[in-house]
């Protein structure tokens, strides 16, 4: 006799199912993004939507999603496989660039629509404990919808884009003590609130680091033995395996296991598997997130946009509106220019997926009152669908603004190139400096940089400076590359060197190029993809201490700046040779410095 099975469970699945064959392709061929359709899928056939009526038509049983706990597994594994994704595309160095984003900018994001959100909370007749828990859920941002939709737009490595990445991640981070906090409410908030506190961070830690150690120790050698067997199979169940064993991992410790499958890609993304492995979970990865935003959809809730419509638009568009705001003046603080702000503000003013957690757990407590619940979750379902129109409007708005930018008399001046002479690219605290010791030797130069203020003010101070983006080989050729002596690489992104650095010498395989390093290890990388010559801060830092120590003690200043430059060249050589072991190719004009 065969065992029962719960056709509920296939029902709904059925209903997911045929949403992403039938529905999604229609609405692509609208012109319309993939969200909009799981999305207004998920409002229309979840329990809230025509669901709701299927025991008035029995009929809808079959087209309507009966339990929305039948799908919502599936859907925590989407947002697990988009960030998986995403740290195969970071990379831990990458993501290390980040980190004054991620702590900066995140964190005062989070804290202050916190406090600004809370406090407009409290002043609608909520209790303190509700106000801060409502103001801490929407000031979060939806990860899944924003960074689908800027991954879909090839724009997560653009400025905003990785602005708005870093906030996401600090926002992730954010959600240990927030559900620490609502735990802690919960249960009275005894005086064991800290230690438990301090215990679940611990643990964190801990798993992150079992992640990491793990990560560097077994995953190259597991996915050399499974590429060596053979078969697509065995490394789709690797990959598998990997994904949902680091998220499993970081869910025992109280994390996301979104989180725990980031730190993952991040680790794989420093193997020669990467490329494979994003091509093996690509297809998981779309279905399953697409069932994950048809989730999200069946928690907008018709009957309280019928209930109180204008009060619901007006909070939808306020929530908008207060966040976008709190992004854009932190984004300009933190150097971002007024088209990446705009954007960021954007896609970050919606709410988040957490909120669907948090509130739901403090609404179980006692800690949110139901009507509150409901209509912060249906304002939440709202603007999370309205992620993908706000995200064209950003990017049309930034497009105005970078074109009213250059029509600035300083900014619309077009290089007309040069003969013998530097390209010194960034005119930051360094790129200045740099200009100041080219114009004390009378060498004639060039700087180009992004900061359209700044480019600005120094050209009517009188220097040669050019707004534009020197990662596009056009506008390298207009500032005379060809017929250039030297480039100097003082901006500090990475991805960016490289791309200029590359760039470069495959126009010019004999120029000199010398570059901005963070460390030793970022100099090799430099060496390995062209400089002529690469200067590693932390090195720099340590051998002006040592000039400025030995000086200061009474050695003659001579004998030390010999020292010095001989320690700094015996560097230069050790790093240039590990880069030349690793098969780096040596350029004319480091092979002419070797030989000279």
């Amino acid at each position: 006799m065969a065992a029962a099975i719960n056709i509920n469970a296939y029902s709904d699945a059925l209903v997911v199912l045929g949403t992403a064959g039938i529905v999604v392709p229609m609405v692509r061929r609208w012109g319309l993004s993939p969200v909009l359709g799981y999305l207004g899928a998920g409002a229309l056939l979840g329990p809230l939507g025509l669901g709701s009526f299927k025991e008035t038509v029995p009929f809808l049983h079959w087209v309507t999603v009966v339990d929305a706990k039948n799908v919502a597994g599936i859907a925590e594994l989407g947002v697990v496989f988009l960030l998986f994704v995403i740290g195969l595309e970071l990379s831990y160095q990458r993501l290390m660039t980040m980190r004054r984003l991620v702590f900066g900018l995140g964190s005062l994001q989070v804290a202050v629509s916190t406090a600004t959100i809370g406090f407009i909370a409290a002043m609608i007749d909520n209790p303190p404990a509700a106000a801060i828990i409502l103001g801490a859920s929407l000031a979060l941002s939806s990860t899944a919808i924003v960074l689908e939709v800027l991954s879909s737009q090839h724009r997560l490595s653009s400025s905003a884009g990785r602005a708005t990445f870093s906030v996401l991640l600090a926002q992730d981070l954010a959600v240990i003590p927030i559900l620490l906090f609502i735990s802690t409410l919960g249960a009275g908030g005894d005086g064991s609130a800290l230690w438990g506190l301090i215990f679940s961070l611990g643990n964190a830690v801990v798993a992150v680091g079992a992640i990491i150690i793990f990560g560097r120790l077994l995953l190259r050698p597991l996915f050399r033995l499974v590429a060596s067997a053979g078969g697509n199979e065995l490394f789709v169940a690797a990959t598998l395996f990997v994904i949902v064993a680091a998220g499993v991992e970081a869910g025992l410790a109280g994390l996301s296991m979104a989180l725990g499958a980031f730190v993952a890609g991040l680790l794989l993304a420093e193997t020669e598997y990467e490329k494979a492995i994003q091509t093996t979970i690509e297809p998981f990865k779309g279905l399953l997130l697409g069932v994950f935003f048809f989730t999200v959809g069946m928690n907008i809730d018709v009957r309280e946009v019928i209930r109180e419509p204008l009060w619901l638009i007006t909070c939808v568009l306020g929530l908008i509106s207060l966040k976008a705001m709190i992004v854009i003046g932190l984004a300009r603080l933190f150097h971002k220019s007024w088209s990446a702000a705009v954007e960021m503000g954007l896609l970050l003013g919606p709410g988040g997926e957490f909120a669907f957690v948090a509130i739901g757990i403090a609404t179980t407590l006692g800690l949110v009152s139901a009507g509150m619940s409901s209509f912060s979750l249906a304002i939440t379902s709202l603007t999370m669908a309205l992620i993908p129109l706000l995200s064209l409007l950003g990017t049309r708005l930034a497009a105005k603004l970078e074109k009213r930018r250059q029509l600035e008399p300083e900014l619309a001046v077009v290089s007309s190139g040069g003969k013998n002479h530097a390209i010194v690219i960034g005119h930051g605290r360094v790129g200045q400096v740099v200009c100041e010791m080219l114009e004390a030797h009378r060498f004639p130069f060039l700087a180009v940089d992004r900061d359209p203020e700044a480019v600005s003010k120094y050209r009517r101070g009188g220097r040669e400076v050019y707004y534009g983006d020197a990662t596009n080989r056009a506008f390298l050729e207009s500032c005379g590359v060809a017929e250039a002596i030297a480039v100097i690489v003082t901006i500090h992104t990475r991805p960016d060197i490289d791309e200029i650095v590359k760039l470069v010498r495959a126009r010019r395989p004999d120029i000199n190029i010398v570059s901005r390093a963070k460390d030793a290890e970022h100099a090799r990388h430099l060496y390995e993809i062209g400089v002529t010559d690469a200067v590693p801060e932390t090195i720099e830092a340590s051998l002006q201490l040592s000039e400025s120590t030995l000086v200061s003690v009474g050695v003659s200043t001579g004998p030390v700046i010999a020292s010095i430059h001989r320690k700094r060249d015996e560097f230069r050589r050790v790093l240039q040779e590990a880069a030349t072991q690793a098969g780096a190719p040596m350029t004319r004009s480091i092979r002419a410095r070797r030989t000279g």
